[in-house]
């Protein structure tokens, strides 16, 4: 991995070389919260799922700010590189560890103070909300930890060793996807047993991201490099489009989960079902998410270099292949959603719950509504990290905000209240705003894509 040349090597055998650890890393991180999920939900039950899904818009703070900072220094580190600019690439770096260890342990502090009052911000309701906090408080204490080692794969991905990332990733899953049977179901300790096993795992990952940055190559670390100056904010912006796409997750994540309460008790299927079942579905298309960022993630050292060195007709080659092959994994996802809705909630309740066939019954309601044209999304995905490779933090930015926040949310609001269609509004938003926003991410990403070719 070390050999390949980022400016000469064919860019199909780069795409291999760095998108597919990428990939494997990025579904690791959402294969953490599926996992605890399945086994919550057969061992709690419905409240356990609500729980894990009230809790989720935390997570999605933690990862967007581990993308800010990872993200940021990776696409920092391959434009210095690509320019010949070693010394402040070791700057960028060096910066960025510092950042993660200190808004880390802030941000736990903050999350663990305030946390009875973020899960009724999140949507909780009072049957879910023991089991909420219960999760949590242990959910925070591995904050920290996550994004550290977050922050660190990313660095370590652009260092030119993705399967280093990889391997790390799948150690703490494997220890989590072994200890949650244990503590949930062993030693009966529930949604508690779910998040301890969650953070021994990230421990585990932690060590092993921190032992890497004495083995960094591609630029020199000194005791200077981790001293912080006003230069950081340069790093941190390249990864704003990232953090502001998480921040923009995490708003409609809020959003719908308040929305799924409370016109969802207006509804047969009451309050807790479809924040339950949201939550859960969310999570699986997390999979084609992950995939998808994790390929366009995994192109960025070959964009960001070549950009950075001048090679526009390889930025122009290794954008238009990740774009097509993020579509057609798109297309996949599609048809596993409207071909098996039952099967996939299924993993996320026992037959015997109580609410099991009004469970299922919304589970396959969203799959042919809210997802039914998901694949749609992977442009608008690979547009606003790829664009935020190439130093185009406005139109990144733009393209961040552009689904969940100008679209799904207005459009949303406009057919549960304004036309009053309560909880079945809600979720028919998500197609419509899915057809809108490819229109528009075609026309950005191609005016972006016309200028390479210049």
């Amino acid at each position: 991995m070390g050999n390949l040349d980022l400016g000469k090597e064919k860019i199909n055998k780069l795409l291999v070389a760095f998108c597919i650890p990428c990939v494997i890393s990025m579904l690791i991180n959402s294969i953490y919260n599926i996992v605890d999920q399945i086994f919550i939900g057969k061992g709690v039950g419905t409240f356990g799922n609500a729980a894990t899904n009230v809790l989720f818009p935390l997570i999605i703070v933690f990862n967007a700010v581990a993308s800010l900072i990872g993200i940021g220094a990776a696409a920092s580190m391959s434009l210095r590189l690509g320019e010949g600019k070693k010394e402040e690439a070791g700057k960028s770096v060096g910066q960025a560890i510092t950042v993660m260890f200190i808004v880390s342990v802030l941000l736990s502090v903050v999350s663990f103070i305030f946390l009875p009052k973020l899960v009724y911000m999140f949507g909780c309701t009072e049957n879910v909300y023991q089991y909420a906090v219960d999760y949590g408080r242990i959910i925070i204490i591995g904050a920290p930890f996550m994004i550290v080692y977050s922050g660190l794969s990313n660095i370590i991905r652009a260092d030119g060793a993705p399967q280093y990332s990889m391997i790390m990733l799948i150690i703490g899953a494997i220890i989590n996807i072994i200890l949650d049977p244990i503590f949930i179901f062993g030693l009966h300790m529930g949604v508690r047993g779910g998040a301890l096993a969650t953070i021994i795992g990230q421990i585990i990952t932690f060590v092993i991201a921190v032992v890497y940055i004495k083995k960094i190559k591609s630029v020199d670390l000194n005791k200077y490099s981790f001293k912080l100056d006003l230069s950081v904010f340069k790093t941190l912006s390249l990864g704003i489009s990232s953090f502001i796409t998480q921040g923009t997750v995490l708003v409609l994540f809020v959003f719908m989960n308040n929305m799924m309460t409370k016109y969802g008790a207006l509804s047969k299927f009451g309050a807790d079902i479809p924040l339950s079942a949201y939550g859960v579905m969310s999570k699986i298309n997390t999979l084609f998410i992950s995939t998808v960022i994790g390929i366009t993630i995994g192109a960025q050292p070959i964009i960001g270099f070549n950009y950075g060195a001048g090679q526009n007709e390889r930025v122009r080659e290794t954008l238009k292949k990740v774009i097509i092959v993020n579509f057609l994994i798109g297309v996949v996802f599609n048809i596993i959603f409207f071909l098996f809705p039952r099967q996939l909630g299924g993993m996320f309740i026992s037959p015997s719950d109580s609410s099991y066939e009004l469970f299922m019954e919304f589970v396959e309601l969203m799959c042919h509504s809210l997802l039914l044209v998901i694949a749609l999304n992977a442009l608008e995905m690979t547009g606003s990290t790829a664009i935020q490779s190439l130093g185009n933090i406005k139109k990144a930015t733009i393209m961040a905000f552009l689904r969940q926040i100008i679209l799904l949310i207005p459009i949303s609001l406009f057919l549960c209240i304004g036309l009053q269609r309560g909880i079945y509004g809600v979720l028919y938003a998500g197609a419509i705003s899915d057809v809108i926003c490819f229109v528009i991410a075609l026309f950005i990403v191609g005016s972006e894509y016309k200028k390479l070719g210049k």
